[in-house]
């Protein structure tokens, strides 16, 4: 693959600019960069979605692209279908062999057209060799069990499975599809350890070419081979050999070196001008140094070595403009289900209670309720029983996994106009996020998941919210980014419902109690149960001591 010439703005906003690079087949590419870097951006125009302002991307033959983006929504074509029929259309095995049973009909029919329709059946036969028409059931068996795809859930349509289940499937779709680059988005943002041990060892066995953009680091290490980093403050690339260990180490030679060569050119361009001030206006021998040093000077600034500048980070901090009740949330008897005509729904009499400046942690396998329950909570969702009750005082802030309450038909800027801030102040807090300029008035729908991360969370910082509900928080961050909005919540005053499997950034909340899904158990916060949850059956917990 040969980008040449590649050149991409939204507005004024550079994205890339005049990239030329060679990638190379059927390496394991990790994309690196800070969110708005460009990443979900260059995926999109490897898959023609976005066209680029100049240049191109020059493939060196035509090559089956699948794309496993962060967000399963369009990608799906009819929710009605079960999950083994979305399963199964993966390789288009039953349209070819419709087509070569045609193709050889026609042929009996018309066969003055002997010589096309061979070549036909050919390219046809060649393409269902490809696709191992008689291994396919095999393979696709043997990644339903990889991916840990419950036997049940098989006959379920797509629609009534949660976004982490979709997620799951949609990926084992993608690896059953046999496609010659993959795309993976976060493709371990659903994944339990299991199942991402599986995922990492068939991928390091693949031997396509792989692009992956991902914050997980461990899985960057495991699974590529190159890194590509994307500038975001000179919008250029550049491929690291190695996993990612390896490029934060040559990537911060390369800074260090970029440093120290630019420092001596710095100390001899001063010597220059020096020179060339004092005896420009002399006559002589030292006039004629003056002119050469000149000469020397309009070249060494010709070829100078441009240092990028230090990339601005969030900068995070939630404050309270009241304070809450003594219980902002009591929660009795709590049922709900999706399908009605079922006897067991999907939360079943729950009850639990939050005391004021509490940090609660919700953890259990997707499509246990966990995003549910807290839709029920905000009022998105009516429970079928039960009551929820919000305290005296109590001022709600959602942060919501797949961004829902932004309005993405509109801008990031006029998304604040609904707050209680003017104009300067949506632009203050914006900044904040690293929204500044035009970028503000960019639609909220361009954006990739981590922009729109940074405006909901950016959104939430000035909402003087006293209890905090967050689905997934760090889901579309960077690492950086995930430590700095750790701090905040960490020292956030009020209190706090998390849904979360990210280890680390649950470890430095201070959560006290931990509600285990489906059962409704409240345990005593155990870090254990964060780092291995989904590794273990969640039987296994039901049996720990002091509940509370």
């Amino acid at each position: 693959m040969r980008l040449k010439n590649l050149t991409l703005s939204f507005g004024t906003q550079p994205i890339f600019d005049h990239i030329d690079l060679y990638i190379p087949e059927k390496e394991h590419i990790g994309l690196v960069g800070v969110n708005g870097a460009g990443k979900s951006t260059f995926f999109k125009l490897l898959t023609k979605e976005l066209t680029p302002d100049d240049g191109e991307i020059i493939l060196e033959s035509k090559k089956k692209i699948a794309l496993l983006p962060q967000v399963i929504t369009d990608e799906i074509p009819s929710l009605d279908m079960t999950v083994f029929e979305f399963l199964e259309s993966g390789r288009p095995i039953e349209q070819l062999e419709k087509k070569l049973q045609s193709t050889y009909e026609e042929l009996a029919e018309h066969p003055e057209k002997e010589k096309i329709l061979y070549q036909k059946i050919n390219r046809i036969q060649s393409d269902l060799e490809y696709y191992e028409q008689y291994k396919a059931d095999t393979i696709l068996l043997k990644i339903i069990e990889g991916m840990h795809i419950d036997g049940d859930m098989l006959d379920q349509p797509l629609k009534n499975l949660s976004g982490g289940q979709k997620s799951t499937v949609a990926f084992a779709r993608l690896l059953y599809s046999k496609p010659e680059i993959i795309l993976l988005d976060e493709p371990t943002n659903h994944l339990d350890l299991m199942t991402k041990d599986y995922v990492v060892q068939f991928l390091k066995s693949y031997s396509g070419t792989i692009f992956i953009i991902s914050h997980d680091t461990e899985f960057l290490n495991q699974v590529a081979t190159t890194i590509l980093f994307l500038d975001k403050r000179t919008h250029k690339m550049e491929l690291y050999p190695g996993n990612y260990d390896r490029f934060l180490k040559l990537h911060a030679e390369h800074e260090k070196n970029l440093l120290f060569q630019a420092k001596i050119e710095e100390r001899e361009e001063n010597k220059l001008r020096a020179i060339v001030q004092k005896y420009e206006h002399g006559n002589g021998k030292r006039k004629k140094m003056a002119q050469d040093r000149e000469k020397k000077l309009a070249k060494l600034l010709e070829n100078k070595i441009e240092v990028p500048p230090s990339m601005r980070q969030v900068t995070f901090q939630m404050d309270v403009k009241r304070e809450s009740g003594m219980t902002p949330v009591r929660v009795e008897k709590l049922c709900f289900k999706y399908d009605k005509t079922k006897p067991k729904g999907i939360i079943n009499k729950l009850s639990f209670s939050l005391h004021k400046g509490e940090k609660f942690l919700i953890v259990g396998e997707n499509g246990v309720g966990k995003s549910t329950l807290l839709k029920l909570i905000v009022g998105i969702l009516k429970p079928d029983f039960g009551t929820i009750e919000i305290g005296n005082h109590t001022d709600i802030g959602y942060y919501a996994q797949e961004h829902e309450l932004l309005d993405k038909t509109t801008t990031i800027f006029d998304n604040f106009h609904d707050t209680d801030l003017n104009d300067k102040e949506i632009r203050s807090a914006l900044g904040r996020f690293l929204f500044s300029g035009d970028e503000v008035f960019k639609n909220v729908s361009i954006l990739s998941p981590g922009e729109q991360s940074r405006v909901a969370l950016a959104k939430l910082s000035v909402s003087g919210a006293n209890f905090l509900i967050l689905d997934e928080p760090t889901n579309h961050l960077d690492p950086d980014t995930q430590k700095i909005i750790s701090k905040a919540f960490q020292s956030f005053e009020g209190t706090m419902l998390v849904v979360s499997h990210n280890p680390e950034f649950v470890h430095d909340l201070g959560i006290g109690r931990i509600l285990l899904l489906p059962e409704g158990k409240i345990v005593p916060y155990d870090e254990e149960i964060v780092k291995h949850y989904h590794t273990l059956n969640t039987k296994h917990f039901k049996n720990r001591q002091n509940p509370l």
